[in-house]
């Protein structure tokens, strides 16, 4: 990285750097997480975690504020899949990237939603009619769908999504270790710049995602109730 930042300083380009961030970042994860042997057990070869990848349930997601719209809230994204893949992980990377700031006035509208939101990592922060940080629902009901055909239902508790504070402990980690992602002149193939326009929104996709894990937790109780 050290070479990377001398070039920054020298020529400002943001994107070689934003790019090499990108590699560095998941060039450290590669080593100490995807490789680990305790957490290809425990993690990514269960069925659970490859039904995730199956079923494409991760998403990143961008909240921004629709133009002339400031009360209504888009989302903009990219489903992340084949999450084991080194290489795939900085091609999502550069999409995002692409994503943020390929448009000037794509930028402004993350960016104005960003500022004027309080954070508190719960989704209510950017969905309200669908999420809530206190749990509306009565204990001991059965489970009613919020969404339905890309349809949010009316006149259902929204989903419990607590705060950040509340739903994740603080957690010490160890120093990181010393090392340097760069091997042979083949990663620098990462910095070429993507030629397609990446289409973002996601809000339809997200909605889906929401359906199928409602379903899995209504089959859930059904099959073990």
């Amino acid at each position: 990285m050290e070479t990377i930042w001398n070039h920054f300083w020298k020529y400002r380009d943001p994107y070689i750097l934003a790019i090499a961030l990108v590699i560095n970042e998941q060039s450290y994860l590669e080593k100490r997480v995807i490789q680990n042997a305790l957490f290809q057990k425990n993690v990514f070869h269960t069925i659970e975690f490859k039904l995730q990848d199956f079923l494409r349930l991760n998403h990143i997601l961008f909240p921004y504020y629709k133009e002339n719209e400031k009360r209504s809230i888009g989302l903009m994204g990219q489903t992340l899949q084949r999450f084991d893949s080194l290489h795939e992980r900085i091609l999502l990377g550069k999409r995002l990237y692409s994503l943020l700031f390929y448009n000037k006035e794509g930028v402004d509208t993350f960016i104005r939603w960003a500022v004027s939101c309080p954070h508190t990592g719960s989704r209510k922060d950017y969905w309200p009619h669908l999420f809530h940080d206190v749990r509306e629902s009565i204990p001991g009901r059965p489970y009613r769908r919020r969404m339905k055909n890309g349809q949010i239902q009316k006149g259902v508790p929204r989903i419990y999504s607590p705060r950040l504070e509340y739903a994740w402990k603080n957690v010490s980690h160890e120093k990181a270790d010393i090392g340097d992602w760069f091997h042979d002149w083949t990663i620098t193939d990462y910095f070429n710049k993507l030629d397609e326009e990446i289409n973002g929104e996601i809000a339809d996709e997200y909605c889906e995602t929401i359906e199928k894990m409602e379903l899995a937790v209504i089959a859930k109780k059904a099959i073990f109730r």
